[in-house]
């Protein structure tokens, strides 16, 4: 699909990313920034990563009500007008709910290895990693980004994605309120989806970045080509 035209503002509004649950993206903001010249804004979710611990347990509708009930609070209380979303994993399904959400002031939508809707291979992937934290070895990777809180955030990923009452989610009904410009970058190898997502997310609305011999990681495995893609994306005239 050809590159949509990039509305009014987009290379000048800000970079809201939002990052996983189980990975260590810690270094996906800093190459945009220097790569766009723009203000990158990338925050972990509450119980993940640097961020607090939750007070209780994820609700099934986590994914919409980041959109809903935190991004909100945070395009506030840090003034940002205009933005881009843009968002890893589950993070980037609440990229696209978030764009959804503001359509007047998402100037563009980044998503990377993202999910649309619950796949047998995003299952099978879970279950195998649910399967790996066991493992003390794997267990103090993710404990040294999330702390004390990597339990708790092994339990609200795993758990919600393989409940029975979350096997219907899809962003089918936020896709269709999105009217921003779409990159959606996905590897070809990726555990956790297939490229049906990539092209749900850009089908009618933007283009998808397929990167080939990539899995579920494609900043920190093909960081040039991610990075450079973004910046064609965002300068695009």
């Amino acid at each position: 699909m050809g590159r949509p035209t990039a509305p009014p503002g987009c290379r000048r509004s800000c970079c809201s990313t939002i990052r996983s649950a189980a990975s260590t993206c810690g270094q996906l903001p800093g190459p945009p920034a220097r790569a766009t010249a723009r203000r990158v804004v990338a925050y972990d979710r509450l119980g993940f990563g640097r961020s607090d611990a939750h007070p209780g347990v994820l609700p099934l509708d986590f994914v919409a009500a980041e959109a809903r009930d935190i991004v909100p609070l945070l395009l506030d209380r840090l003034g940002i007008g205009a933005f881009v979303a843009c968002g890893h994993s589950v993070g980037g399904g609440m990229a696209v709910e978030t764009a959804a959400r503001f359509p007047a002031r998402c100037r563009a939508l980044v998503t990377i290895a993202a999910q649309t809707f619950v796949e047998d291979r995003t299952l099978a992937g879970i279950r195998e990693a649910k399967q790996g934290f066991q493992e003390p070895a794997q267990f103090a990777r993710l404990a040294r980004y999330h702390g004390d809180k990597a339990r708790w955030a092994v339990d609200a990923w795993t758990e919600n994605w393989l409940s029975p009452a979350f096997a219907g989610w899809t962003l089918d009904a936020a896709l269709a309120r999105v009217r921003c410009p779409v990159l959606a970058l996905h590897g070809d190898r990726d555990e956790y989806g297939s490229a049906m997502h990539p092209a749900r997310i850009a089908a009618g609305r933007g283009t998808v970045r397929l990167l080939p011999d990539t899995g579920h990681v494609p900043h920190r495995e093909r960081e040039t080509e991610v990075v450079e893609a973004i910046r064609a994306f965002l300068s695009a005239p």
